[in-house]
């Protein structure tokens, strides 16, 4: 859900000019500006590329076995080792080897396997989530996260404080009444605040961890909207929603997990939580499958977003297909030009983009550079009776991330994001399928058609347009 949504759609709009006028006067946040990216970058790995497994960083001949291997299971290696390497000089750290990945779509499948997870649990389970309903959906967690608390398991929660603001402290405190640790990020009320108030950076990540040896991450928040499946009739909405909600996560096994435990307790540590009691955070991982992948998280306090310039740099090295799925979509120039870039050196670029949202705003802004993307080749579709949530982009058929991370100037800036990117071209397939699934419940947008769209939408268009850099 948007992370700039307070409460309703009636008060969205007021909040978010309150907000920005707010932010002008305090001058909380400032004026930030994304990294310039430079072409060539996929260039730059002049050692190798760089593999860790179960125990820690492979050497160059094992490196180099797992990629001979790779290619004699019929991966594409010229595309996929151009995109590990490009991994390589992005991020500055090895990939991870040997981890399962299970491609979830919808409320109910995620839900069951996320439950299904806490219920298993023996240790500790960390729930890191943007928005927790006290509806049915939150009532469920809530049930399951206190009875595990009751066997014994340690249960820590990071709650983004604008996220949950319609959410009654009560459901909060009977959590913090059965021994579950709360942590509120960034709290909205100043008083409150650990150090620094900072109300314009939002933790917009979806992540749970269970000892330390499943991690779920994605778009879904706790929340009935995701109670019935995008293909459903009976999907749960709120008022004035008149859909279901699609949206994408992933649950993960493998050494994978230990770095997006590191980002919880990270997350944990600088938002001053109480001391964590002594648990198996770190247990030894085993191999869990075959899948390369790698967790990048993204704050505001970071030099640049790690997630903003793997994307752009993906982009950037595409030699074949692009597809994007994605709930917001207000891209800055540089991310235009990369796509426009992309189909002019013969690209097959292809955006599913939301015909309705939860924030008009948001949905006029991106149309407004439709008529551009058309015109340059880049094809683009409405996803049609849904509510799209989900945040994927597949490159070349083998580099694929899933995460929270949209499309926009207030995920690459604002908020703490996560993903999490799959190199291979089988979770490629997955994606892809999943991909064309949605893609033959969507409208296409022609060209010819768009032309003519009537003044007042140009008008929304151009209005939304002003406030991109905030929405």
């Amino acid at each position: 859900m948007r992370s700039m949504v307070i409460t309703r759609t009636t008060l969205r709009l007021c909040r978010s000019l309150l907000l920005v006028g707010f932010i002008a006067v305090v001058g909380v946040g400032g004026c930030k500006s994304l990294p310039f990216i430079v072409p060539d970058l996929a260039l730059r790995s002049s050692s190798g590329v760089r593999l860790a497994g179960v125990r820690g960083p492979l050497t160059a001949a094992q490196s180099q076995a797992v990629l001979t291997g790779l290619a004699e299971r019929g991966e594409p290696t010229d595309i996929f080792q151009r995109h590990l390497a490009l991994e390589e000089a992005v991020a500055g750290s090895p990939l991870t080897i040997g981890n399962a990945v299970v491609l979830l779509q919808d409320g109910p499948s995620t839900y069951r396997a996320m439950l299904q997870a806490i219920e298993s649990a023996r240790d500790h389970i960390h729930l890191e989530t943007y928005i927790f309903d006290d509806d049915a959906v939150g009532q469920r967690f809530a049930d399951a996260l206190l009875r595990q608390r009751q066997r014994g398991v340690a249960v820590h929660v990071i709650r983004d404080s604008v996220g949950t603001l319609s959410t009654p402290e009560a459901f909060f405190q009977r959590l913090v009444d059965g021994g579950v640790q709360v942590l509120v990020f960034n709290p909205v009320n100043p008083a409150q605040a650990r150090g620094e108030w900072l109300l314009n950076e939002r933790n917009h990540r979806k992540l749970l961890i269970v000892d330390g040896q499943v991690a779920f991450l994605g778009g879904i928040n706790i929340s009935s909207v995701y109670s019935g499946g995008s293909f459903s009739r009976a999907s749960s909405v709120r008022p004035g929603n008149p859909a279901g909600w699609r949206d994408t996560d992933l649950q993960l096994r493998g050494p994978v997990v230990a770095d997006f435990q590191r980002l919880f307790l990270a997350t944990w540590e600088q938002q001053r939580g109480p001391p964590l009691p002594d648990r198996t955070y770190f247990p030894a991982l085993q191999k869990a499958g075959n899948e390369v992948v790698r967790a990048i998280g993204s704050s505001p306090q970071d030099e640049h977003s790690l997630i903003y310039i793997t994307l752009l740099s993906a982009i950037g090295s595409a030699q074949t297909s692009i597809r994007l799925t994605n709930a917001y979509f207000v891209p800055d120039p540089q991310l235009l030009d990369a796509l426009e870039a992309a189909a002019a050196r013969g690209v097959d670029v292809v955006l599913v983009l939301p015909s309705q949202s939860d924030s008009w705003l948001v949905l006029a802004a991106g149309r407004s550079h439709y008529e551009r993307l058309l015109r340059q080749g880049v094809k683009i579709h409405e996803r049609r009776g849904v509510v799209l949530h989900s945040k994927t982009a597949l490159v070349d058929g083998v580099w694929a991330t899933v995460g929270s991370t949209n499309l926009d100037w207030r995920s690459f800036l604002h908020n703490h994001e996560l993903n999490a990117v799959v190199l291979g071209a089988g979770f490629g397939e997955q994606l892809q399928a999943m991909f064309e699934r949605d893609l033959a419940v969507s409208d296409t947008i022609i060209l010819s058609e768009w032309e003519q769209r009537p003044l007042h939408q140009r008008m929304r268009e151009a209005f939304a347009l002003v406030w991109a850099y905030w929405l």
